[in-house]
């Protein structure tokens, strides 16, 4: 605090110029300005965020890829074409990063899963076991192998 009252002292007085306050008090320029705009510190500023500039566009990339699971796959839309069609018809001024990774995140979360039912020839799958059985009135302990 009394740096900042001499510094800003000296240099409004005219005693020192901004360099040289700059120099001898080894303070940036923008700390000097602020220095020399405020009586006291200013302390600490929250910024507020101001937001994505995706978000009142994110129902529309919904829409598209939504829309994009009933055509065939060839004729789906990438990234590339989603960013182009949101500059082109809704005026969109983001960047092209912020777009793809939001497309990345929503394929993900709706990507489509198959488990293949049928084993193609020379695939084969084989479970091993044992289980306990009774055989007139008998426990006994039996091995078996299941193959498909």
């Amino acid at each position: 605090m009394e740096q900042w009252v001499e510094i800003r002292r000296r240099v409004l007085n005219g005693e020192m110029s901004m360099r040289g306050a700059c120099i001898e008090y080894k303070v940036h320029w923008d700390t000097l300005k602020k220095i020399l705009t405020h009586s006291e510190p200013p302390g600490y500023r929250l910024r507020v965020s101001r937001g994505s500039k995706l978000a009142p566009y994110m129902p529309v990339i919904q829409e598209i890829l939504e829309h994009d699971k009933s055509v065939h796959h060839k004729q789906r839309h990438s990234a590339k074409r989603i960013f182009d069609r949101l500059v082109k018809e809704h005026g969109y001024t983001g960047g092209i990063t912020t777009v793809r990774s939001a497309v990345l995140k929503l394929k993900q979360g709706s990507r489509e899963v198959f488990l293949p039912l049928s084993k193609p020839p020379g695939c084969a799958q084989v479970d091993f076991g044992f289980a306990d059985v009774v055989i007139e009135g008998e426990t006994a302990k039996v091995d078996w192998v299941a193959g498909s």
